[in-house]
């Protein structure tokens, strides 16, 4: 699929490793690159390139106490304190793929996202302006 991606886009087929990261990285040069041309990216690209900055997410705010959702893609628990097991979580952060696609890359802030109804956060410890945008590999 990313190569049809890359294909569409006029660009050569991927060239990168072989690897679940390298693959995920590569995704999300692809949907950036359909952003810039106005297209849409695949389904299964926008989903490999969202999970792969939730990833990034994680390992620079390992915790549970926040859940961050990019419905119907994925969502992952971060940020240290209180751990949150059953029912909904007390600090939920909530938006579609491009609106974290853009805060995680920093084509977007997260006070803009928020004041034009971009993002759903709710909870003490939702923000995570201070965690945005991530340091790209």
């Amino acid at each position: 699929m990313l190569d049809a991606q890359l294909a569409e886009l006029g660009q050569p087929p991927y060239s990168g490793l072989d690897a679940p990261a390298a693959l995920r990285r590569g995704c999300l040069d692809a949907v950036l690159a359909a952003y810039d041309s106005g297209a849409e990216p695949h389904r299964v690209i926008a989903k490999a390139a969202v999970r792969f900055l939730l990833d990034l997410l994680v390992a620079v705010a390992p915790g549970k106490s926040v859940e961050v959702r990019v419905p119907p893609y994925a969502a992952v628990q971060c940020v240290e304190g209180l751990r949150h097991t059953r029912g909904t979580p007390p600090n939920v952060v909530e938006m579609d793929a491009p609106t974290w696609i853009g805060l995680a890359t920093g084509r977007m802030k997260w006070a803009e996202a928020l004041h034009d109804g971009l993002i759903r956060a709710s909870g003490s410890r939702a923000d995570l302006s201070e965690r945005l945008p991530l340091d790209l590999p």
